[in-house]
């Protein structure tokens, strides 16, 4: 079997949800499981319902049009979702009567939206007469941790979810529309999955039916290049490690939260990226391993408006713990790092947080070190073939001297399969174009 997850915007409408039936379709017989995201602009419309009900208004009036509409225009029966509309003006009712809107409440709220989806499509499946079942996703076992909108995934939710779908790899007899990014915990109170969670859910799925293939439609061919909004003939990378592609998503790419592939890549399941509007691209498939020796670079990705922190100790060489001190402070204040590059008595890091807790971080440090906070800074990020590293940054250097691009930071993870740099924001566009042409344009 594969697992087939469809974005919000693959299923904004009726005409959009007729394309992606057409592909499911196109699948049947590697008897796909599908996972659903929220329609359109669902989410954000529920939330402003909120807002709404928190001033003394119950309004659902835009989510029932979208949702009524969308099933009438594809000739669905209205039961399944009227009752969720029911059950959703009793929640905003509450919410206005006590004028409280709680993290679990939030919770409950946005599930509205996967779970109008899934009962839309699966009644559109069977009016077309291809069998199929809508599944809340508690309903198959994915249980979370009680941490509300940004839930983890337990793992006795696997043994739960292959005994409750696993015969179907051998007795087909319809396919489930499950929702994404939603769960409960032990307490029986829904959860979400925070950025990522219905990627997330397909990887699960994937991960706990041992599936074919992982299959994550976007509305790109696949993972790019780099970013199209500035090179606009950015070319689909055919295939990537889900090293890299764990890479290249930390460090700035948007098709594939992190976290999303780790069930898939610790069970060695492909995800192949494909898109909804162009269904007949291969798009790019991540896998365990790869054996290229003639690639050179794979994406080029990056970062802007970062934030790079120099630090430098105030006592002599050699003073003993001072990185742990360091860190403990970001520790202590709950600022993660992105980038790091270090000597015997300065650290300079990288962060990724639009300037929250900057002025308390630098108040700690300045008791150990002194410290340069510097703004509107760009990573640019290169992953690729860490058996041809020198020769990226020969290629990379030659580019940056002949743009006379200063690189104020650089460090290679300790994957290996990226090399980091930072330079200022007004020179990340023409050195990502330059940097394209050189790595994917021209003859190698």
């Amino acid at each position: 079997m594969i697992i087939m997850k469809f974005g919000g915007s693959s299923l904004a409408n009726a005409e959009r949800i007729r394309h992606v039936v057409d592909i499911i379709k196109m699948h049947i017989d590697e008897k796909p499981l599908i996972v659903a995201s929220a329609m359109g602009d669902t989410t954000d419309n529920l939330l402003e319902a909120v807002d709404r009900a928190l001033s003394g208004k119950v309004c659902i009036k835009e989510i029932r049009k979208l949702h009524l509409a969308t099933a009438e225009e594809l000739e669905v029966n209205t039961d399944a979702i009227k009752e969720l509309f029911d059950e959703l003006k009793n929640l905003l009712s509450g919410i206005s009567l006590i004028k409280e809107f709680s993290p679990r409440t939030k919770d409950y709220l946005v599930s509205f939206g996967e779970r109008l989806s899934v009962r839309i499509v699966a009644g559109y499946l069977n009016r077309i007469g291809l069998e199929a079942k809508f599944f809340d996703a508690w309903d198959i076992g994915f249980t979370s941790t009680a941490v509300h909108n940004d839930g983890e995934i337990l793992d006795e939710s696997f043994a739960k979810i292959n005994e409750s779908l696993g015969h179907l790899e051998n007795n087909y007899a319809f396919t489930p529309i499950i929702t994404g990014f939603i769960a409960k915990n032990k307490n029986g109170n829904i959860t979400t999955l925070g950025r990522g969670g219905s990627d997330l859910t397909a990887s699960v799925l994937g991960a706990a039916l041992h599936a074919k293939e992982i299959q994550v439609w976007k509305d790109v061919d696949g993972i790019l290049t780099t970013d199209p909004r500035i090179v606009k003939h950015a070319q689909p990378v055919k295939n990537i490690s889900f090293e890299e592609a764990t890479e290249l998503a930390y460090f700035g790419a948007k098709v594939l939260h992190p976290r999303s592939i780790v069930p898939a890549m610790s069970r060695k399941i492909p995800v192949r990226v494909k898109n909804s509007y162009n269904p007949t691209h291969p798009g790019t498939l991540i896998l365990s391993r790869l054996d290229d020796k003639d690639e050179m670079l794979r994406v080029l990705t990056f970062k802007k408006n970062v934030t790079v922190v120099d630090i430098v100790s105030t006592r002599m060489l050699g003073q003993y713990g001072f990185l742990a001190k360091v860190f403990q402070i970001f520790d202590e204040q709950k600022i993660s790092v992105d980038m790091l590059a270090t000597s015997e008595v300065s650290i300079s890091v990288t962060l990724d947080n639009k300037g929250n807790g900057i002025e308390g971080l630098k108040s700690e440090l300045e008791k150990i070190a002194n410290v340069n906070i510097k703004t509107g800074k760009t990573m640019i990020t290169m992953v690729g073939n860490v058996k041809r590293s020198s020769e990226i940054l020969e290629r990379t250097f030659d580019v940056l001297n002949a743009g006379n691009i200063n690189v104020q930071m650089i460090s290679q993870g300790a994957s290996k399969v990226n090399i980091s740099f930072i330079i200022d924001d007004d020179e990340a566009d023409p050195c990502i174009r330059e940097l394209h042409k050189a790595f994917f344009e021209n003859d190698r």
